[in-house]
């Protein structure tokens, strides 16, 4: 278990998961605010940017989620050592971290759409 946000790309860090999962939530077109669509990379259902950002943040607090499962697991089956109990606090609190994170990107983009549609 890595204690780095990202510690690369072969390692699966969060910042790794979240832009594959951005990547991968994009069927080649992308709906802009104006209904037409743009071309774009990745392959995945397709729909709106937002969506795709929505879809990533899930993707990435899963894989954190799945992170704290298995930590959890060890020390249920009796692993039960100090740094097993620390790794597994630290987790906890990257994933606090990712939720937080992604509740205020969410919050503030929908905010900004919410203004231009106003307008």
């Amino acid at each position: 278990m890595s204690n780095t946000i990202n510690p690369g790309a072969d390692a699966g860090g969060l910042v790794t998961t979240f832009i594959a999962a951005a990547n991968n939530n994009n069927n080649g077109t992308a709906r802009n605010g104006g209904g037409a669509t743009a071309a774009s990379g990745g392959g995945g259902s397709g729909g709106s940017w937002y969506e795709a950002l929505s879809r990533a943040w899930g993707q990435t607090l899963d894989a954190q989620a799945s992170r704290i499962t298995e930590l959890s697991g060890s020390i249920g089956g009796g692993g039960d050592q100090p740094s097993n109990m620390v790794a597994l606090t630290a987790e906890s609190l990257r994933m606090q971290f990712v939720s937080n994170s992604a509740a205020t990107s969410q919050n503030s983009v929908g905010e900004a759409l919410n203004a231009l549609a106003r307008k």
